[in-house]
Parts: structure tokens; sequence; C-alpha cells
């Protein structure tokens, strides 16, 4: 999925998922890229600069009647906004199937003059929201998540791990969805923005486009990815990202590329009582998983990780399982190393059925860039940070923070203070989160920011960030970070020369880069079929011609095991 480890920077900024993390490059102050150079070194040779002698500079983000009414209207649509983020905490719905929870979104803007368009690239809970004015250009984009994570679930206002949704098993019980990445307040905060900035737009009759884009199934690193593909994102001049996290930041680093696979095995069903013969699909996924295990001691560098999901084993002791399988996320810090770990997992997913004598049905179901930073971008953001200030914890907020920190025997220092020192990002690579938000970077400059929505040193992917998201902290953190995509995005309305400046930066940080979706171009997503109820609301059809349905069914073909011929009696061979 998603998940970056959210820990607290010690030397370096962190912005959540989209953080600065450090570089494997040298940050040289070049004017220009090399040639030759692949696609992680070009993105860092140009225009970077030495963490020693680097100072953020000012007067970037300037003061203006129309950013003056960006944020008079966020102040004044707090509830709002808060709100909005609220009713998709409530909803919970994961990824592919997030219903109620994009239709809620796409409302919003709608309310607020939005003209929206469902699917365009064809999967069913995307959608565009457009607000243009006068030429229309420039066009810059914001974008909205709202998928839940399994397993996080966590009632409102309590310190103590406490499920909302506790899902009874006798023999596995297990916890509902929840908002454990803050998807909810991404996609609200975001909204938000971009509701203020249009409004800005059209008071000051000022010249531009804000689109947003409703992104599914980001924690399964696929929605953006297949839209960007699909040129969903084609026309944007910037785009304007951020991401809950555990300090005001923001940064010009990048994150690990990734690749997600799916395996199943097709075994043979039969008796627990009576095993001889029979090919039990889980110890198929038990021989994979230990294979993988084992690359780590002298295949996987420092920045790379191998973790994986069992999304099906056996369901009872006694009945052998016909078909099991599991989710694999590999990450490394550029496509080509991703492609040398992946293929090495993938020969022991096919070992492990070599071994077991069964059948392995063999899937991509993601495959992301890591993400391309714009210096530039980040030196306005902070500088529209600093203008503005960091979010303003109570005592009690702070106090609810250190009940969750303790709850995780972790340090009590409740929730981030100040805005972190913009700095350039570290020379030594080791490997991180990945996002799908990564395929827009290398065709549109992204700007990328994230705010304290959870207590220092908690973890996103987490109960606490579940809670945390939906309480008067979160809130806070929440429209601090509206209020920064809002001064951010109207800079770029009004100042021209800032686009240009940031455009420029990344066609010379792209330029000898034969930039690609890695995702092969009949690639078939991993798409839920829509209710009724929601095609109807959102003016769909289903199928809708883009998404091949139904999709393929895996159906095993494997046979029972020989054993071999009768044993003689006595096992003595009758002589002749």
């Amino acid at each position: 999925m998603c998940d970056t480890d959210h820990n607290e920077p010690v030397s370096r900024p962190q912005f959540s998922r989209r953080q600065a993390i450090g570089l494997g490059a040298a940050a040289a102050a070049a004017a220009t890229v090399v040639p030759g150079l692949t696609g992680r070194q070009a993105a860092y040779a140009a225009a970077e600069v030495s963490p020693d002698n680097y100072e953020a500079p000012t007067g970037l983000a300037l003061d203006s009647n129309a950013k003056d009414t960006a944020l008079g209207v966020i102040d004044r649509n707090a509830d709002s906004i808060t709100g909005l983020s609220d009713t998709i905490w409530e909803y919970a719905e994961p990824s592919l199937a997030e219903w109620n929870s994009s239709i809620a979104e796409a409302d919003f803007l709608r309310r607020n003059g939005f003209r929206i368009q469902w699917a365009v690239g064809g999967l069913p809970t995307t959608f565009v929201a457009t607000f243009s004015n006068g030429t229309g250009s420039p066009v810059i984009g914001f974008s909205g998540e709202y998928d839940a994570l399994p397993g996080v679930s966590q009632k409102k206002g309590s310190t103590e791990h406490d499920p909302l949704v506790y899902e009874d098993d006798p023999y596995s019980p297990n916890y509902g969805y929840g908002h454990g990445c803050g998807h909810s307040a991404l996609g609200a905060a975001a909204a938000g923005a971009a509701v203020a900035v249009a409004s800005a737009l059209r008071r000051h009759r000022l010249d531009g486009t804000v689109k947003f884009f409703g992104s599914t199934a980001e924690e399964q690193l696929v929605g953006k990815s297949f839209d960007v593909m699909k040129g969903v994102y084609d026309g944007c001049d910037v785009f304007v990202d951020w991401h809950p996290g555990r300090n005001t930041s923001t940064g010009f680093g990048s994150n690990n590329a990734l690749k997600a696979m799916a395996f199943n095995y097709s075994g043979t069903h039969g008796h627990g009582g009576s095993p001889l013969g029979n090919k039990n699909a889980q110890n198929a996924v038990r021989a994979l998983t230990m294979l993988t295990d084992m690359l780590r001691e002298h295949h996987v560098a420092p920045a790379g990780r191998i973790h994986h999901a069992i999304r099906h084993s056996a369901e009872a002791p006694n009945v052998h399982a016909a078909m099991a399988g599991a989710w694999y996320f590999v990450r490394e810090a550029t496509p080509e190393r991703v492609s040398i770990l992946a293929d090495k997992v993938t020969d022991c997913a096919r070992a492990a059925g070599l071994a077991m004598r069964m059948e392995v049905h063999e899937r991509t179901v993601a495959n992301i860039w890591n993400m391309l930073p714009n210096k530039r971008g980040a030196e306005l953001v902070h500088d529209n940070m600093v203008q503005i200030g960091a979010p303003e914890f109570t005592e009690e907020d702070q106090a609810y923070g250190k009940g969750l920190q303790a709850a995780a025997g972790i340090a009590e220092n409740g929730f981030s203070t100040g805005v972190a020192d913009l700095r350039p990002p570290d020379e030594t690579f080791l490997g991180g989160g990945s996002t799908d938000v990564s395929d827009i970077s290398w065709i549109i400059p992204t700007l990328s920011l994230g705010t304290p929505v959870s207590p220092s040193g908690t973890a996103n992917h987490s109960w606490l960030t579940t809670g945390s998201t939906v309480s008067h902290a979160g809130h806070v953190a929440l429209l601090a970070a509206a209020r920064y995509l809002a001064a951010v995005a109207v800079d770029l309305f009004t100042q021209p020369a800032l686009v240009t400046e940031i455009k420029e930066e990344h066609a010379a940080r792209t330029a000898n880069v034969s930039w690609a979706s890695l995702l092969p171009a009949d690639f078939q997503p991993p798409a839920v079929a829509p209710p009724d109820w929601f095609l109807k609301r959102t003016g769909q059809t289903w199928p809708n011609g883009q998404i091949t349905w139904p999709p393929e069914r895996i159906v095993g073909h494997t046979k029972w095991e020989s054993i071999g011929p009768p044993i003689p009696p006595g096992n003595v061979q009758p002589y002749e």
C-alpha cells in the first residue's frame, strides 16, 4: 500500500508518504541534466544543492487580495470541510469500492460550482471536478483520496485500542476498516482548498482552471497510475498534493518505486484426515513466503523492501485448500532495481509451485515509479507555511495526543508544533514508502506537503491514526493543510513566473529520461463491480467499455498426486 514509515525526522523534514527521504545521487548544484543517467540520477542532477550550505529562500509567497479571499473561504467553511472528512471517516470504505465516499466528495465540489466527470479513465469511483475562469490558463490540479484500510478500525475519542467495528469469528476475529492513513482528511482538505481557490478566481477575475482529481485505491497503488496511463491528468501545469503526517513540513526528496504482484496456487481439495495425494495450496504459499524471506540476507539492499499479505488460505483444518494466494509489494529506489528484485520474487513463486507440483497464476496489480521532486515548488510551499504559521493545538489536543502516545509506548510529547526547516535530502537513500502520486510527478510538476494529523512518533496504517484523524487535533491539522494548499495555488495563479520556473525545473530533470508508464498497455486494474444505486447516482453504466468485464476466472486444473503403485505384501517382490 502507500505505507511510508512515518517516523519523526532527525535531520531532514518529512511529509508523510510524500516525504523527503534522502537521495542516492550526489547533491551537486548542476545547471543541466547530465546525458546518459538513469531515471533516478537524472531526476536529481538538476539544480540540486549541498545540505551543508542550503538556506530556504523567502519572498516567494506573496500577500494578495486573492489569497486573502481563499483563506477567508476556508475559515468560513471550516465546519463543512471537517464535516466532509468526518462523513468519509464514518463510511470507511475499502480501495476500489469507495461508493459513498467518492459521491460525498464530488457532491461537495458540485455544490460549489465544479463540473463533475465520472470514471474518465474507467475506474468507477474516480472523478474529475473542474472549475474554469477567463482564459482557463494555467491549470492547477488537486488530489483527493478516500480509501480506508483493513483492520485499523477505532472508536472516536478513545486513547486505547477500541475497534469501532469488530468482526466476530470464533476462530479468527478481525477489526473493520478505518482511515488509518488519514485519507478522509486528505480528500476533504484538498476539496476545501480547491473550492477556496475557485472562489478567489471568480471574485478577482483571475484566469485559470482548478482541477480536482478524485482518486480510487491509493492504498493499492493503482488508481492514479492507471489514470496517468489513460491520459486523465494531461493538460495540468502544476499538481499540488498533501498527506496527513506528524509534522508541518515539505521537501524535495523522493521515495521508492514499487511493483505489486499477486500469486495464486491451484491445488486440490482434500480431507485433512486423509492427506495422501492431496495438494493443499496453503503449502505452496508457505513455501513462497519462506523463500522470499531467505532473499533478504543477500539480495535486498538497504533501500529495498519485500512484504506480503496472505489474502486467502485454508478456511478449515480438515478441508485442504484448492486455491490459496499471496499479494506481494516489492520496493526499491528505481524501477530498474525494482524489476530485478521482483524477478527474484517471481522465481520464488514459481519454485514454490514446482516444488508443490501445483499451477501458479501470476498477475501484476501495480507498478509505479519513484517520486520526481521539484525544489522550487517545495520552496514555495515552505514559504507559505512559514507565513501562515503552524497549526495551533489546544491543551486538550495535546493531552489527547499524549494519551495515544502512552498507548503506543512511545515518548509522550503530543502533537508537533512549528514548521520544520526546509532542508535538501540526504545524500544516502535508505528506502521508504511509495505512492501512485509518483507517476503524476513525472508528467506534471508535483508539490507536496504534510501536517500533523496524528501525534509525533505514531504510525500511519494504525488505529492511532484512525482515531486521531477524526479528533479535534486532526481537524486543526486538516484545516492548516487546506490553507497551505490554497495559498500555494493562489501564488501559482497570480505569479506566472513561478509556474514557468517550476515547469522549467521539471523539464530539466526529465530531459534525458524516457518516461513511460510501467503498466502494460493492456493492463486491467483490479476493478470492483459497482452497485446499481451508485451507477444511478453517478450516471454511469457497467460494464463501461473501458474495463474488461467480467475478469478472467482462475480455475485450477491440478491433478491429485499419485504416490506410486501398491506396495506388495510384506514389501517382498514375488520370486519367479
